[in-house]
């Protein structure tokens, strides 16, 4: 009861010892728990939102599968409403925005793991399939990126004629490709395999260079089809097949 009469609110010494403690220390200091705690404040600050928190961590296991759960999933959460729901998915949103324009301009080659982090936080969770392209320069330097794609992605759903006219709109020289496996599974399909040797074909009669899929598994996993060594194959076959057909 002191907490709540020196200050007022609910709780209020203890939250404010938790944003002591990142101040001092970041935000390593802090649990996940915890973390969501302070982010739940950002919606309703005068309630006790430590309890949703260790209820929400309870229900969905960690920090990023509380941020990527749906409102109707995080609504049967006790104690967490609307606003709740919005700041939680409001930093989601911040989060994807920073590291989305972090790897814009950005060399490719030389921060492949900013664009992988990207994907990831972007990709991760998502309960189907979405295709993703990174448009790059002469220099490999980000251009930018865009969602192109939606549900099982093949080259049935995956139009070359639109990747390669929003590539060619950006005066894109290079391209990496992703897509999520909502299974969890990060390892490539056949389906992938044929997506990737169709989409280089097709780019490199425009001269530009498909430099890697990305295929984005559960949690930080990630398959990357040129550090497996495949995109060379892919390359070869369709260098040979450009040969025969004249």
């Amino acid at each position: 009861m002191r907490q709540q009469e020196e200050t007022g609110k609910p709780g209020e010494g203890h939250r404010q010892r938790l944003r002591d403690r990142f101040q001092a220390q970041g935000i390593d200091a802090l649990t996940d728990t915890e973390v969501i705690e302070l982010l739940l404040t950002f919606g309703t600050p005068r309630c006790d939102c430590r309890p949703a928190a260790e209820e929400a961590m309870q229900r969905f296991k960690s920090l990023p599968e509380v941020l990527d759960a749906p409102s109707a999933a995080l609504a049967k959460v006790r104690g967490m409403g609307p606003k709740n729901i919005f700041a939680l998915q409001f930093i989601q949103g911040v989060a994807r925005r920073y590291l989305r324009q972090r790897i814009q301009k950005k060399n490719y080659i030389t921060s492949s793991k900013e664009v992988a982090d990207y994907l990831i936080h972007s990709l991760r969770g998502l309960r189907r399939e979405v295709f993703v392209a990174v448009y790059l320069d002469a220099a490999h330097a980000v251009i930018d990126s865009e969602i192109l794609s939606e549900g099982t992605v093949n080259v049935n759903t995956v139009y070359p004629r639109e990747l390669l006219k929003a590539a060619l709109a950006r005066n894109a020289a290079a391209l990496v490709i992703a897509h999520n496996h909502p299974s969890g599974s990060r390892e490539p399909s056949a389906q992938d395999e044929q997506l990737t040797r169709a989409l280089h074909l097709v780019c490199s009669f425009m001269n530009i260079n498909l430099l890697d899929h990305l295929i984005i598994g559960a949690g930080e996993t990630v398959y990357s089809f040129a550090d497996q060594g495949r995109m060379e194959a892919v390359r070869k076959d369709c260098a040979a097949l450009r040969t025969k057909l004249g």
